[in-house]
């Protein structure tokens, strides 16, 4: 197996979760039913964010980025899976199962930049109040924007290119839904020390780092809303920082779900069960979140829905 070369590979395997038919059939309505309220929800906050004058704002410049990052993220794995239990296959090709784990790579990294910008932007906003509008001018907002899609855009190609390089032997086995890239690692037949070596450095590049920053800003809010000594102050200034707070507990929560199931229980199984918080509930409940948490967005999704029925 040393030597066989990964052009012989023609496909892998996705375990996925059950080949209980009856489950089968309740898997495919739950996952179909999560991904297009994850579609309908996130594209309801991208074109009500757009046609509200009210919204352009840096906040809701990110958050619109955030839900086309959300909707990408889910649909690079739901509709292989959709079709797979479709069509009772468990087959992804091997270049169609690198470009999964591309996309997979490429989309949860920049959500995790995006959440990062984003508290920067109501660290600013609390703390730099009067320089906020400088600051945050659109093209410093855009530049972060494109900043996070440049970095995630070379990190997820470097991951690619190495597992390139490995070897696997036909037929091989994925014990999940979708191709992730540390089961990957341990079914390939080739060393695998540099692809785990910049594993950590992308770890800590993708989600240490971003998680330092979230933290560090809402350090210095929190310091900061310690020096207004009015209550109703420190509650309008913390309640503009509500909604991000939720998202960014839920994703990093789950993330942080996702491997400790791993490291823990070493099952793939849980593995993958822990995994589908992450990548499908998880970007489905952004929009519910930013939007029952937020009248300004509730006030400009119901203008549009206002104006959809009008047109009908």
């Amino acid at each position: 197996m040393e030597g066989e070369n990964h052009t012989e590979i023609s496909e892998f395997l996705l375990l996925g979760f059950s080949e209980d038919p009856e489950l089968q059939a309740l898997l495919f309505g739950l996952f179909l039913s999560m991904y297009l309220i994850t579609l309908l929800g996130n594209l309801l906050i991208i074109l009500a964010i757009s046609s509200d004058s009210h919204l352009h704002t840096p906040m809701y410049f990110f958050l619109s980025n955030l839900s086309f990052a959300d909707i990408c993220f889910s649909s690079t794995t739901v509709p292989k899976l959709l079709v797979n239990i479709q069509v009772h296959s468990k087959g992804i090709s091997y270049i169609g199962c690198l470009t999964q784990m591309y996309f997979i790579m490429m989309f949860s990294g920049l959500d995790n930049f995006l959440l990062t910008v984003m508290a920067y932007d109501r660290y600013v906003a609390i703390c730099h109040p009067l320089h906020y509008t400088v600051i945050m001018n659109p093209h410093h907002c855009v530049l972060l924007v494109l900043m996070s899609w440049f970095l995630i855009f070379w990190v997820a190609l470097v991951h690619i290119v190495l597992m390139m390089r490995l070897t696997f032997s036909p037929g091989t086995e994925i014990p999940h839904f979708f191709c992730d890239f540390a089961e990957l690692l341990k079914v390939a037949h080739s060393d695998t020390l540099i692809n785990y070596i910049f594993l950590y450095v992308a770890t800590a590049l993708v989600g240490a780092f971003p998680v330092t920053g979230i933290l560090f800003s809402y350090s210095r809010i929190v310091s900061s809303l310690m020096r207004i000594s009015s209550t109703a102050g420190k509650y309008k200034a913390f309640s503009t920082c509500g909604s991000h707070i939720s998202v960014v507990s839920l994703f990093c929560g789950t993330g942080l779900g996702v491997y400790l199931t791993s490291a823990v229980t070493h099952s793939s199984q849980s593995s993958s069960i822990a995994s589908v918080m992450y990548t499908v509930v998880t970007p489905m409940l952004n929009p519910f979140i930013y939007s029952l948490r937020n009248k300004d967005v509730k006030g400009a999704l119901g203008r549009l829905l206002s104006r959809v029925a009008s047109c009908l």
